[in-house]
């Protein structure tokens, strides 16, 4: 059966207390429309529709690639929002899934499961469920003495039996395309009957089943399907879910994590087996980690790390490194450091837009930026290439087995050849060649100094 997924995304959010509309909110590394969007692929669904209201264009420009939008001009509730992307499947013989953009755990395999079910039992409107220890406001499903689902009641409309009911209605329903046309006709052509004034999705079921329509209600296995973001608590809630998922994937596949819920993986980070997290790390954005590393209380950001590397307390930002390296304590590589093979960068220092040849070592205090380092190279400690004059940064080309001692500023823009040495607290401004010792110095002044006593 052909599937066209609609995401509903008009909302203000007004409990978020923010300009952003509500599913531009992120969490795990990507907005809560963009989770949805994935997880509606990871599911196999490639025509999803996104129904937009609130700041438009903000969305549409953050929401991600491949998806059509419709405009929801006025916020007059889930239908009217439907209603207004019909074009979208009103023609077609398919199946349409419908779900709420500020819900992000809606998985892909649960996708999968709701739309195996509704094909299972032919059905024409199958509701996403979940079973909740505390179902608080949420609204109900109401099942028959046999178990078959006949609709949803809202928790301000529930009897007191009815609240005692722990499964509840997650937002998510998929529809046969023609029955879903006919519903929304009827409920657009009168005036809505609720407090809020408003044009309810769940009525279809109630229309569809009077007209001898077959709808079921499919429970799912992870009951978190049913958290969606209304205020920045719950964004919260939802971002502790997502990453306890992303955790127990990592960790599934081979990945050792000392303590999950000290441990902050966004979505799309991906990381070998046998590599070893310990707690306090963040890994972020679309970071690639090899096997066999290990990572002490690190922050690491859109970089590529390869195999056996050593990462101890540091900050690593679009950054790639090799193998076999050790970084930190309390390192930072900035914006394009590039690390070769058995390379160290120590202590305090911080390298940037550098590359950092097999073997060399900045093991602690000295900054290395805009800089080309061969191999097995030594900078002391407090060295500095100056690469910056306050108007333009200046290269640094330091040569193979070159030793810089401890307290040398190398003035960019700067060659030091091989094999050279720099003797520390030289300030170098001229090119060395190869194999040569350079001292430079500033002339000693000393005078006798007069002491005043008080």
């Amino acid at each position: 059966m052909n599937v066209k997924a609609v995401i509903l995304a008009g909302g203000k959010g007004k409990r978020m207390k923010s300009d952003l509309p509500k599913v531009l909110s992120t969490i795990c590394g990507d907005t809560l429309i963009r989770h949805v969007a994935e997880n509606i692929r990871d599911a196999g669904i490639g025509e999803i529709a996104a129904v937009t209201g609130y700041r438009s264009e903000m969305v549409r420009e953050n929401a991600g690639e491949d998806l059509t939008f419709y405009l929801q001009e006025e916020q007059l509730g889930t239908a009217h929002a439907l209603n207004c992307a019909r074009s979208f499947f009103e023609n077609e013989d398919c199946a349409v899934l419908v779900l709420c953009g500020d819900a992000p755990l809606v998985s892909g395999e649960t996708i999968s499961d709701l739309v195996g079910f509704f094909e299972e039992q032919n059905a024409d409107i199958c509701v996403l469920s979940a079973r909740l220890p505390d179902p608080a406001g949420y609204g109900r499903i109401i099942r028959d003495e046999e178990g078959n689902f006949e609709r949803i009641v809202e928790k301000k409309d529930a009897t007191a039996e009815q609240v005692l009911i722990n499964e509840v209605n997650s937002g998510t329903i998929i529809f046969r395309s023609r029955r879903l046309t006919q519903a929304l006709d009827e409920i657009m052509s009168k005036k809505p009957e609720n407090a809020q004034g408003e044009y309810y999705l769940t009525d279809t079921i109630e229309i569809t089943a009077s007209r001898g329509g077959r709808v079921f209600a499919y429970s799912a296995k992870d009951p978190n399907v049913v958290l969606g973001a209304n205020d920045r608590y719950e964004l919260s809630l939802c971002e502790k879910a997502m990453r306890a998922s992303i955790n127990k994937r990592l960790m599934l596949d081979g990945v050792r994590i000392i303590d999950p819920e000290c441990t902050y993986i966004d979505r799309y980070v991906k990381i070998g087996e046998g590599t070893c997290i310990y707690p306090g790390t963040v890994i972020l954005g679309s970071t690639e980690i090899g096997k066999n590393n290990t990572v002490y209380s690190s922050r690491i950001e859109d970089s590529v790390i390869g195999e056996g590397n050593l990462i101890d307390t540091s900050v690593i930002e679009s950054s790639r490194i090799g193998d076999e390296n050790t970084v930190g304590p309390f390192a930072h590589l900035r914006k394009d450091t590039c690390l070769s093979s058995r390379t160290k960068v120590g202590s305090f220092s911080e390298t940037k837009a550098s590359f950092i040849g097999e073997g060399s070592k900045i093991p602690h205090l000295s900054y290395v930026g805009d800089a080309q380092v061969g191999q097995r190279v030594n900078f002391g400690c407090g060295s500095v290439t100056a690469n910056y004059d306050g108007n333009k940064k200046h290269p640094s080309v330091i040569k193979d087995d070159a030793f810089i001692g401890c307290n040398v500023n190398l003035i960019a823009p700067i060659t030091v050849g091989s094999s050279s040495y720099i003797a520390a607290g030289s300030s170098v401004s001229r090119d060395v060649p190869d194999g040569t010792l350079v001292i430079e110095r500033s002339k000693r002044l000393q005078h006798k100094a007069k002491i005043i006593k008080k």
